[in-house]
């Protein structure tokens, strides 16, 4: 399973907007993560579309966290980006070819399916399990104390 890459910059907007009290617009974040804004406009409006983020209109409009960053998983950003279907759908290949086991005998899912499913699920869990908070918090760790407080001054300075 491949996630797009919309899932990695809507993750990084999301960080980024719990370092400003006030609504940043998208050609911000577009130029602080050096993406072109039309690309990163797709992102952001799925995030709107899931009721992760919100536009703000007007001269000092731009986009807020709809919610505080505790409560915003890594599985929401990638359901609300990527979709919450399944990476893995089973098509039946054990009914298939010369050793085709027939359609009735299917009564339960094949190993193959099983073990694609629950690994799915840890993987789903995982996800669930971090918060846009803590990947703010790395962020500090990682990158030292001043990273996300030199990001909001810059979002804050009127550069770029």
């Amino acid at each position: 399973m491949k996630m797009s890459g919309g899932v990695e910059w809507a993750l990084h907007c999301c960080v980024v907007l719990t370092a400003s009290s006030t609504p940043v617009p998208a050609a911000k974040l577009a130029e602080l993560h050096d993406v072109s804004s039309s690309y990163l406009a797709k992102q952001l409006q799925s995030l709107a579309r899931a009721g992760l983020i919100h536009s703000v209109q007007g001269k000092s409009g731009g986009y807020v966290l709809t919610r505080v960053p505790e409560s915003i998983t890594l599985l929401d950003v990638v359901r609300a980006v990527d979709g919450a279907g399944p990476t893995f759908v089973c098509t039946e290949i054990r009914q298939r070819g010369p050793f085709a086991t027939p359609a009735d005998a299917c009564t339960t899912p094949c190993p193959v399916a099983r073990a694609m499913w629950a690994a799915e699920e840890a993987w789903r869990q995982a996800l669930a399990a971090v918060t846009i908070a803590d990947l703010a918090r790395d962020v500090d760790a990682t990158s030292g104390p001043e990273a996300m407080v030199g990001i909001q001054t810059w979002l804050t300075s009127g550069a770029g």
